[in-house]
């Protein structure tokens, strides 16, 4: 009625499909494939073995992720002086180090005795790990406390008695509880 006269092209069209076996299965022939070489004579590792070495080894972006990420946040700063960025840079390289170090040993402890740890997944207390991080590591010692009650005379501590896991963790880095409670000498025997 009110609107002009329009013309209107009616179109129809079909689509075949086809599928190219032979690029298809050559294509599912390299899924999951990866191509590792070594310079290690055939004799020191198995194909298992050197599979097995690649997969596990150290990667230096994790690091740098972790420098750039939440644990340490390196982030742009607006600091004046170039021996405070220097000197910010080389405290969290420590921290990172520390990191590492600390996830290192837990690792090759756990496994050198073939256990799992459990525990350290806030939603899945059941769930195990051999290969837990330092962040996941620390996480479980987040509700430990220490309360410092002040009197005239007396100063009263009580510190947070240690969990299973946390027990665990400080024996797989080979440290022993009493570290822990010679933190509050006077608190009501946390173990």
């Amino acid at each position: 009625r009110s609107r002009p006269a329009t013309v209107r092209q009616e179109r129809e069209v079909r689509v075949t499909v086809e599928v190219d076996e032979a690029a298809l299965q050559k294509a599912l022939a390299r899924l999951g494939w990866r191509v590792y070489a070594t310079n290690a004579p055939a004799g020191l590792l198995s194909l298992q073995q050197a599979v097995l070495a690649y997969r596990e080894q150290y990667v230096i972006e994790r690091g740098m992720g972790r420098l750039k990420g939440r644990p340490l946040s390196l982030t742009p700063m607006y600091l004046q002086r170039d021996d405070r960025v220097t000197g910010l840079i080389r405290l969290l390289a420590i921290g990172l180090r520390v990191l590492t170090l600390l996830e290192f040993v837990v690792r090759r402890n756990l496994a050198a005795t073939g256990e799992k740890l459990a525990g350290l997944y806030a939603g899945n207390p059941t769930r195990a790990t051999a290969r837990p991080t330092a962040e996941r590591l620390l996480e479980a010692f987040r509700e430990i406390t220490l309360t410092v009650i002040q009197e005239p005379h007396r100063i009263h501590r009580y510190l947070t008695p240690l969990s299973e896991v946390q027990q665990r963790i400080l024996a797989l880095l080979d440290f022993s509880t009493e570290i822990y409670a010679r933190l509050c000498a006077d608190s009501a025997k946390p173990s």
